[in-house]
């Protein structure tokens, strides 16, 4: 499984961002779709999850009503739509697949990051 992240950038606090994941290869293997961010000086945290058979999803509290995630299954590519940004949104993002959408140990595959800045 190959994931490929992309949409990052700068942004005012408040604004939106979408971010993409485009998985290639033998992406049956994996059902769950995630995105993890990390800050410098912070652990990684687990941000949002979706079921690719499902949909079923996951938010950590700290995005909850603001970011959305969603997948497009012909396209094979995961989206998360990021509104009301702050700036202590402001991190790496990473894209990952794993076995399962409420375990966030179970992810095995990583894409590339993806900076996320917002200024105040």
């Amino acid at each position: 499984v190959q994931l490929q992240a992309s949409g990052g950038g700068l942004v005012q606090a408040g604004g939106s961002l979408r971010l993409s994941c485009l998985a290639s290869g033998r992406t049956f293997r994996r059902v769950a779709r995630g995105w993890f961010r990390q800050a410098p000086g912070k652990e990684r945290e687990y941000v949002a999850a979706v079921g690719w058979s499902d949909g079923s999803t996951y938010y950590a509290d700290s995005v909850k009503g603001r970011f959305t995630i969603s997948r497009d299954n012909v396209k094979n590519t995961v989206y998360l739509q990021m509104n009301s940004l702050k700036p202590e949104d402001a991190a790496v993002y990473y894209c990952a697949a794993g076995r399962v959408v409420d375990d966030p140990t179970g992810y095995d595959y990583w894409g590339q990051g993806t900076q996320v800045t917002v200024s105040s």
